[in-house]
């Protein structure tokens, strides 16, 4: 069985980190592109379909927060942002809009790499479940196709989302902590970044659009976690 190679777009536009960053993931098997502004990206992006772009923030002709809103208009690629800006609010920001992750420069090339990997992992499509549909109130979920309908209207959700939204359909009616939905959906190393279940949880909720206290309905339990009631 032949294993293809997973084919990364980085968008830099600093030619030491962008060699540096293409070196190590040529080394670790991936199909590297690269690009070196904003629209160079979007034309990289439609013409090699790579399956994770490393996408910085400050690039030239279009910043990164724009190549990242156009590309959720028609994908939901594995997107990685990278920047100096160190605040939560910036990681926020790019959550909101739809990043996968967020790596703050000058970064290890082994903490790139783990991010990468656990990207890629977390969102695969995994295989059908044997059990198909799950159906709270309005809400529908069918495991076999990784589809989600709300009164019959599909969602679309990422693969995150998605994988979100079922580990609290499958435990409905349980607290679910902050770490443990981090563990289980973004890895271990992630335990403590609990803005990124926060953003998601905002995002689904407001996909779903579930009025509160009906069933399918996400409650916060404060300081806690979260629960499908």
């Amino acid at each position: 069985m032949i294993i293809l190679s997973k084919k990364v777009l980085i968008a830099e536009d600093e030619p030491k980190i962008l060699r540096f960053m293409r070196a190590n993931l040529e080394v670790s098997n991936y199909v590297v592109y690269t690009a070196g502004d904003g629209e160079d990206a979007l034309r990289k992006y439609e013409q090699f379909l790579p399956d994770i772009i490393l996408l910085d923030i400050m690039l030239p002709k279009l910043e990164g927060y724009q190549v990242l809103r156009e590309i959720r208009q028609f994908s939901d690629v594995p997107v990685i942002l990278i920047s100096a800006k160190q605040n939560v609010s910036d990681k926020v920001k790019g959550l909101e809009l739809g990043a996968d992750d967020y790596i703050v420069k000058p970064f290890d090339i082994t903490e790139m790499l783990a991010r990468v990997k656990a990207v890629l992992k977390r969102t695969m499509t995994d295989k059908p479940d044997k059990n198909p549909d799950m159906v709270i109130g309005s809400l529908m979920i069918s495991l076999g196709t990784h589809t989600v309908k709300v009164n019959s209207v599909d969602i679309k959700l990422t693969p995150t989302e998605y994988k979100l939204l079922v580990l609290l359909a499958k435990d409905r009616g349980c607290v679910l902590t902050h770490t443990d939905l981090l563990t289980k959906i973004w890895g271990a190393q992630y335990s403590e970044e609990t803005h990124y279940v926060r953003v998601c949880i905002a995002r689904i909720r407001q996909k779903i659009d579930i009025p509160e206290g009906q069933p399918g309905y996400i409650h916060t339990v404060q300081m806690v976690g979260y629960m499908m009631i």
